[in-house]
C-alpha cells in the first residue's frame, strides 16, 4: 500500500519526461517529440472512430499535466468534439464513441516514455474539473497547473480504501450462487456507486479529495479491474454453458 499512497504526494516540478522547462510551469512547453507522438496517436484513434468529424482540440490532462504525477500515471489524451453536431443522435454517438474508445484501448498497448496512453472523446460542452489542461494540437496551456501544498493523511486513504476493497471482495464472493443477470446487475450497481463516490469528491474537493484519491488507489491496486474481469468471467462462463447445451 505504501508505494501507491506515496504516489499521491505533490511534486515540486512537472514531469521531466514530458515537459521542457519542467521546473518553471510558466515557461514550460510539451517536448516536441512527445507532442508529435501524441498527435500521431490521436489521429490514429480518430481514424478508428470511422466518422468524418470536426475536432475542436486535442488535449492532455490528468496528473502528467500537473504536479501529482508518478510512476502510476497515464497520459489522458482527450479528443474534443461538439456532440451537438450529431443533432438528435447525440446520446447514440456518445455511447458509440465510448465503445470505440474501449475497443481501441484494449486492442493497443501504447506507451509514451513508459506511461500508458488512454484516449477519450470529450464533449466540448462537458465541464472538466482538472487544474491542468494542455492543448497538444495548439501547443499551449489551456489550464495552467499551480503548485500548491496539499496535506494528505495516508491513514485515512488506507482506511477508506480497505473499506471499499472489503466491499468488492465480499460482493464477488457472494456472487457464486447468483444467476448471470443478478451477478451482472450487482457488479454494475457497485461500479456505479464507486463512480458516484468519486464524482462527489471531485465536485466538492477537486483532484485531491479523499474520494478521488481512494478511487485512484482502487484502480492502481487492481481492484477496479477486478470488478471488470469478474463480470467478463461470469458472462463468458454463462455463454460457454449455453454453447454446451446447444451442442
Amino acid at each position: 500500500m505504501g508505494n501507491i499512497i506515496s504516489s499521491f504526494f505533490v511534486k515540486n516540478t512537472l514531469c521531466p519526461d514530458i515537459w521542457e522547462n519542467h521546473r518553471r510551469v510558466d515557461k514550460s512547453k510539451m517536448k516536441l517529440e512527445i507532442k508529435d507522438g501524441l498527435l500521431e496517436i490521436a489521429n490514429e484513434f480518430i481514424d478508428f472512430l470511422g466518422f468524418d468529424i470536426f475536432i475542436q482540440d486535442i488535449t492532455m490532462t490528468g496528473s502528467l499535466a500537473n504536479f501529482n504525477w508518478s510512476e502510476y500515471s497515464d497520459i489522458d489524451l482527450h479528443i474534443i468534439y461538439d456532440f451537438k453536431d450529431t443533432g438528435e443522435q447525440e446520446e447514440i454517438f456518445k455511447d458509440l464513441f465510448n465503445l470505440k474508445r474501449t475497443v481501441f484501448n484494449s486492442q493497443h498497448d501504447i506507451t509514451v516514455k513508459g506511461y500508458e496512453v488512454e484516449l477519450y472523446v470529450q464533449d466540448m460542452n462537458e465541464p472538466h474539473m482538472s487544474t491542468g489542461v494542455y492543448s497538444v494540437l495548439y501547443d499551449e496551456w489551456l489550464e495552467q497547473p499551480v503548485p500548491k501544498e496539499v496535506k494528505i493523511d495516508p491513514d485515512k486513504i488506507e482506511s477508506k480504501s480497505e473499506q471499499w476493497m472489503e466491499i468488492i471482495d465480499t460482493l464477488l464472493e457472494d456472487l457464486k450462487d447468483d444467476s448471470l443477470i443478478d451477478s451482472v446487475e450487482k457488479i454494475d450497481k457497485l461500479k456505479e456507486k464507486i463512480k458516484k463516490y468519486r464524482s462527489c469528491g471531485l465536485e466538492k474537493g477537486g483532484e485531491y479529495s479523499y474520494e478521488n484519491l481512494v478511487f485512484k488507489f482502487l484502480r492502481r491496486s487492481g481492484y477496479i479491474q477486478k470488478l471488470f474481469d469478474s463480470k467478463n468471467k461470469i458472462v463468458d462462463k454463462s455463454l460457454s454453458i449455453q454453447e454446451k447445451i446447444n451442442t
